[in-house]
């Protein structure tokens, strides 16, 4: 059953300054931890609201941390299968990055087919396919093979050339933007990664960073611009129900910025 939300993200503050404007009374703030209303706020996420900064970051890393199932790096392919099918052809996967829905049986590394995009490029932090960092589905996506390589490992920010065949995605000597749909997925995937791997289990403490060309150190940035990116393409009916099928078939854990997409604000 997918989460049941109320969208009062950051409308809420909105709406209450616009009442309390010319008024003597002193303005009522809210908690950026509150404003979004899922069903599992009482049970799941119930030592993480209403907290901010590094007291959310801590919360949200030991719940999606506990009791996780780890898969191998050759059971993604089939994951994928289930987690990125196209709701309107159960044939087929939605493509990162370009949007297209491809044939499942279209796995592999040849042009034309689909392969297994690492989000948070696995070689900022040197991960690798290891079972963790290296499989975690909340970063992994089906991908062109063709607009995987030309993404490669470079961080993301605007600007650039369209890329071939990548829906809208744009390119440059150190950087990559997605589509202009994709954009919020990817900013909540890279920073789930970051509140996921603090360092504490054997890898790389993955953390987000103002810079691109971060090369092999385990940083992915920019930071400003995935936070815009977060605010300005909020979780889609697609990304939610993918959240939910890793979190009921899967790995038994969820990507809170999908769920309270606003955490992103109150954290960084």
């Amino acid at each position: 059953m997918l989460a049941t939300r109320i969208r009062s993200w950051k409308s809420v503050a909105l709406t209450t300054a616009a009442v309390l404007v010319g008024l003597a009374a002193p303005v009522v703030t809210t908690t950026p931890a509150a404003a979004t209303t899922t069903a599992y706020d009482t049970t799941y996420y119930k030592n993480a609201v209403g907290k901010t900064g590094a007291s959310l970051k801590s919360s949200l890393h030991t719940i999606i941390s506990a009791n996780v199932s780890k898969i191998s790096y050759s059971a993604v392919w089939d994951a994928l299968k289930v987690t990125d099918q196209d709701p309107n052809n159960s044939n087929n996967v939605i493509l990162l990055y370009s949007g297209v829905s491809r044939s499942k049986s279209l796995n592999g590394g040849d042009t034309g087919d689909w392969n297994r995009e690492h989000v948070w490029a696995k070689s900022h932090g040197d991960f690798g396919e290891v079972t963790g960092p290296g499989t975690d589905l909340h970063h992994l996506r089906p991908a062109d093979v063709q607009v995987n390589s030309i993404r490669g490992n470079l961080d993301f920010d605007n600007g650039g050339s369209a890329v071939t065949n990548g829906g809208g995605s744009t390119v440059d000597s150190d950087s990559f933007a997605p589509r202009a749909a994709d954009r919020g997925d990817v900013a909540r995937m890279i920073l789930y990664m970051a509140v996921r791997y603090d360092g504490g289990d054997g890898f790389a403490d993955l953390e987000p960073n103002e810079k691109v060309n971060n090369g092999s150190n385990p940083y992915m940035g920019k930071l400003s611009v995935l936070k815009a990116w977060n605010e300005a393409d909020p979780p889609s009916a697609f990304e939610e129900k993918r959240n939910q099928v890793i979190y009921d078939t899967y790995q038994h854990n969820r990507n809170p910025f999908i769920d309270h997409p606003e955490w992103v604000e109150a954290i960084w």
